[in-house]
């Protein structure tokens, strides 16, 4: 019987078709030092995980039994893609499953500080009650996102399904990607109707420059930000930039600095640099909305990595 290790967690439904396909499935956390010296002595050929375990070289060297390596979501840089590979292990990621999820809570962010709703969140409970008139005037300049121009960097599977929210809402769109040029977004409506919209990129600079809103969709492949001081003084003055990819994709120190100086009017992260212990200044900061790295977390997207994952064992691990 082939062994899985689940280390951070699967939804029931591909742990289901998992065991009726004769595998084991271990979902037990195990911790990062004891890692090896399980996977050896229980043997497992698949280890599972999501951002939590890290598959370095030590890891990577220490299980000789280890065949398959799965990111259950998109990013991949807690796995040493390339030394697995080398090794013979092979090292997968379930990139579409999560697309909807991501490209949603862009727009909850959107929405959330377009309208405020982060700070009135924060301040109706304390001063609801007695400043009602004052914080319905100080929240009565919100701004529509229909007409505006959303900004996409990473022009992917994410980059691609927001195109489509924003489509719907009726947000020009334009983007930037090193490696696509053009692509058809196919947008399918509730009554089985669809419509087609080309989308040619552009340069990372037009984007910065003209953009109303910006969101980030590319990997952290080197320890330099791809948003930094110059990027960001690029933006408009009242431009509001999201980053649900990964922490150190925007220079976190700079975005500070730009928000207290108002060089650009709002943020949005779901991912930080020193997760799980992201700045405490830069969560104090009042224009800027917070989300503790939940991306692929809905009910929806778990269940589709999960049968993702699942097929991905079932096609590799015979």
């Amino acid at each position: 019987m082939k062994k899985i290790l689940v280390n951070d967690g699967m939804s029931s439904e591909g742990i289901n078709i998992l065991e009726e396909k004769k595998f084991f499935v271990e979902t037990k956390h195990v911790p990062q030092d004891k890692l090896i010296q399980e996977i050896n002595s229980n043997q497992f050929e698949a280890l599972v995980v999501r951002s939590a375990t890290k598959v370095d070289k030590a890891i990577i060297d220490g299980c000789e039994n280890l065949k398959m390596i799965i990111r259950g979501g998109v990013g991949m840089d807690n796995i040493d893609v390339e030394y697995a590979e080398k090794k013979g292990i092979l090292v997968f990621n379930t990139p579409s499953s999560s697309s909807t999820a991501v490209a949603e809570l862009v727009f909850a962010h959107l929405a959330s500080m377009t309208r405020f709703l982060h700070l009135s969140n924060r301040l109706m409970p304390l001063e609801g009650e007695v400043k009602f008139k004052d914080l319905k005037k100080s929240f009565s300049n919100g701004t529509e996102l229909k007409n505006k121009t959303l900004g996409i960097i990473g022009f992917g599977r994410i980059g691609q399904e927001l195109a489509r929210i924003g489509i719907g809402v009726g947000m020009n769109i334009i983007a930037h990607d090193l490696n696509i040029k053009k692509t058809k977004i196919e947008l399918k409506f509730f009554n089985g109707q669809t419509k087609e919209f080309e989308i040619k990129t552009t340069n990372l600079k037009e984007v910065l420059s003209q953009s109303d809103f910006i969101s980030v969709h590319v990997p952290k492949l080197s320890k330099k930000a791809i948003i930094g001081t110059k990027e960001i003084q690029m933006m408009k003055k009242n431009a509001f930039i999201i980053n649900t990819a990964r922490g150190g994709v925007i220079d976190e120190n700079a975005l500070m600095l730009a928000l207290e100086k108002g060089t650009i009017s709002c943020a949005a992260l779901d991912v930080y640099e020193n997760e799980p212990n992201p700045s405490i200044h830069l969560m104090m900061q009042h224009n800027i909305s917070l989300s503790p790295h939940i991306g692929a977390a809905t009910i929806e997207a778990q269940k589709r990595i999960g049968i993702e994952v699942a097929n991905l064992i079932i096609a590799h691990l015979k």
